[in-house]
């Protein structure tokens, strides 16, 4: 009885070895490339990388702990599809960005190369092709049948999540990329951006409007929080409709500002970008080793200047 109350229990801890080492060796091999590679990469006296690539690769390694490991992966592979749905938005939406920017153009270019590789990566990173694949594949993953099958096989759920990280690093590329040729402009971030936040709300619509339960794995007896199978699946929807397009949308404002609001606060202040000269406010000051420029001199070079003839 005791045994079964314990496979019951939605919160008895599950240890996830893989995780860790999954995280221990992205770190180590983050490490070894920023001191012994970094330093052969960059131009002397240049840093490998900046705190800004430190902090994101350890808000990236964090996301991927949290995302992957005990509570979040236990209660949303058993029991609640609401969780499920955050663990995607982590992976697919806040960790792609995050490993993108803790890594400097130099360490992706030691990755890629110059050759057949980096040829394949510009193809798949176009921003028609990575949106199309990663929007595929997250019509995929929400499929009932792919759902309950990766459910009952580990390592079909790891592969699905590795699919799901891979064409979401393609998907945020032209964003925030560490190359600069792959970039887009910052309107068409903007649009790229827009259209991504549109496609979820088919999948969403779907499980929100859903009247009884679209995942028969997700339909236990034992209910987290007291939720039932159907305000799950409405919670999911919500996650991923409206969780991922404020994200979306705030970076989107985000770009528009720090592109098209340059210099706005000075062409809109009255306040001088600079203090007054003292020149300005006594008036005996020269320019250039020259006295200002008064009215008698004015009129001085005006009396040098003869009349036009009238013809």
């Amino acid at each position: 009885m005791l045994a079964q109350l314990t496979a019951t229990d939605p919160w008895r801890f599950q240890f996830h070895p893989e995780v860790w080492i999954l995280v221990a060796f992205l770190t180590g091999a983050y490490i070894y490339m920023v001191r012994v590679i970094g330093p052969k990469a960059v131009p002397p006296g240049k840093p490998a990388v900046t705190r800004f690539n430190i902090g994101c690769f350890v808000g990236a390694m964090v996301m991927l702990w949290v995302a992957s490991d005990w509570p979040v992966h236990d209660i949303g592979e058993e029991y609640l599809y609401s969780v499920h749905m955050a663990q995607h938005m982590m992976l697919s939406y806040f960790l792609p960005p995050l490993v993108l920017m803790a890594t400097p153009e130099w360490l992706l270019r030691v990755l890629v190369g110059n050759g057949r590789f980096y040829r394949v990566v510009v193809f798949f990173t176009k921003p028609v092709v990575a949106a199309l694949l990663f929007n595929a594949v997250v019509i995929v993953t929400h499929i009932p049948a792919v759902v309950t099958a990766s459910v009952a096989s580990g390592p079909l759920h790891y592969s699905l999540h590795f699919a799901v990280v891979m064409f979401s690093l393609l998907m945020w590329m032209p964003v925030v990329g560490p190359f600069p040729e792959l970039q887009i402009s910052p309107i068409g971030k903007c649009i790229y951006l827009f259209i991504q936040s549109l496609v979820p709300t088919i999948p969403a619509a779907w499980l929100t409007f859903a009247d009884g339960a679209v995942y028969k794995t997700y339909d236990q007896p034992v209910r987290v929080w007291g939720l039932s199978v159907v305000f799950d699946q409405q919670l999911a929807g919500a996650i991923m409709k409206t969780g991922g397009g404020i994200f979306l949308w705030a970076i989107i404002i985000f770009i528009f500002f720090k592109r098209f609001a340059v210099g706005f606060e000075y062409d809109s202040s009255y306040r001088r970008p600079h203090p007054m000269p003292d020149a300005e406010l006594t008036g005996d000051a020269t320019i250039d080793g020259q006295a200002p420029l008064t009215t008698a001199d004015i009129e001085r070079e005006f009396a040098q200047v003869p009349p036009r003839s009238s013809e």
